[in-house]
């Protein structure tokens, strides 16, 4: 059998839920690796596990990912598209009632920062500030590695540990918000600081929610009673 037909049978086999592998090169053949799906939302997107991409990359060379479309055909989400930019590697879905296969590569795209789809690590409220900073600035922010899955991010928020680590300091309240500030907030009233929110000027913020659309919102008192601290890119 050829790695397709292994990783068909495997989308066959997790269907309502998304499967996803990986191709390699393994002692000079094509061989599919089977992964675990991290996702909150198995039957609509896929997260690779880490430890999975470990273990295929030290068995051979990654060349390829691969993921199920169960109830949709194979043809590439904007999530699809922007997975592929970030991780710059060929896509290959399959829809496993039809067997219909699609292949596509890295090719520049690039998504508008209003109106994403929510994907951990990829697309969500942390990337939509690096990606704003990466159009309007200039400035790449250095990527911090956060865990594995937001499951395990929300037991313990991490963006009091990562802010510093990539060029953002403190601000106190006497230093009026700018353009650019990032809004660390507690959406859960729980004392975990769970998001983030860039100002972008006229009481305006650009950020992104779980399980919605990425999007500008008036900084109204509703976000402004969640924010907690407040951080300034000074690099």
């Amino acid at each position: 059998m050829t790695w397709k037909d292994i990783a068909l049978q495997h989308a066959k086999k997790d269907a309502p839920h998304e499967a996803c592998g990986l191709v390699a090169v393994y002692k000079g053949k094509e061989k599919y690796f089977p992964c675990q799906n991290l996702a909150e939302e198995l039957e609509e997107q896929f997260i690779l596990n880490p430890d999975d991409w470990i273990k295929a990359e030290d068995q051979g060379e990654i060349i390829a990912v691969f993921h199920s479309h169960p109830d949709h055909p194979p043809t590439p989400s904007q999530a699809d598209l922007a997975s592929c930019e970030y991780l710059d590697l060929p896509f290959h879905i399959v829809t496993p009632e039809t067997s219909d296969w699609y292949y596509f590569e890295p090719s520049g795209y690039e998504k508008g920062l209003i109106g994403r789809e929510w994907v951990w690590d990829i697309q969500d409220c942390w990337s939509v500030i690096t990606d704003w900073y990466k159009q309007k600035k200039n400035i790449v922010i250095k990527h911090w590695k956060r865990p594995k899955s937001p499951t395990e991010f929300s037991k313990s928020p991490l963006f009091e540990y990562g802010l510093p680590k990539v060029g953002f300091v403190e601000i106190d309240e006497n230093n009026e918000t700018e353009i650019g500030d990032v809004l660390l907030m507690d959406t859960t009233n729980t004392g975990k600081l769970d998001h983030v929110a860039l100002y972008v000027g006229d009481q305006t913020i650009l950020h992104h929610c779980v399980k919605r659309l990425s999007s500008r919102e008036t900084y109204d008192q509703k976000w402004i009673e969640c924010t907690k601290k407040r951080y300034r890119y000074a690099q």
